[in-house]
């Protein structure tokens, strides 16, 4: 019986109260904080996809690139053997070929430029990518509690 009395009396009114505990803050703060790393994660995961797209269609532009500026190489060793009189140039005059071969190096000369654009777009992706990665390292670091780094992890910080 004393033992079932105190068990009734051990519930006191504060269990019912609407006053939420500090252990129910903490969850919820936890909860939020949980929630915000989630959707930053996926913000991060989506860049770097679009980051991902991005580099494969250039790598699929600087491969087309090159089978363009192959081909046109050929006909320019063509075109330059004709103009030499080593190669049958047929019915076309010197004035003719001269003509295609200026079109010809003005046609490299743009694709050569294109190409300089799109390894500056390569290098501006894999930039970002590395800053990405190190803003996520940071992220990390600054998670943990100051009082817990050592002088590295201190240092490490600083660094990034």
């Amino acid at each position: 019986r004393k033992q079932a009395t105190e068990y009734s009396t051990s519930s006191s009114d504060e269990e019912f109260e609407p006053k939420p505990s500090l252990t129910h803050k903490a969850k919820r703060a936890l909860r939020k904080r949980r929630k915000l790393e989630k959707e930053t994660k996926q913000l991060i995961k989506q860049e770097e996809l679009k980051r991902l797209h991005k580099a494969q269609a250039v790598q699929r532009q600087l491969e087309e690139l090159e089978e363009r500026q192959r081909a046109l190489e050929i006909f320019g060793v063509e075109l330059e053997r004709e103009l030499r009189g080593e190669a049958d140039a047929g019915t076309k005059d010197e004035n003719q070929m001269l003509h295609e071969w200026f079109e010809l190096v003005m046609e490299k000369n743009k694709l050569m430029r294109y190409e300089s654009e799109l390894l500056i777009i390569a290098q501006e992706l894999e930039l970002e990518d590395h800053q990405s990665r190190l803003e996520q390292k940071l992220r990390e670091k600054m998670a943990i509690d100051d009082s817990l780094k050592d002088e590295m992890d201190l240092n490490e910080e600083d660094e990034i």
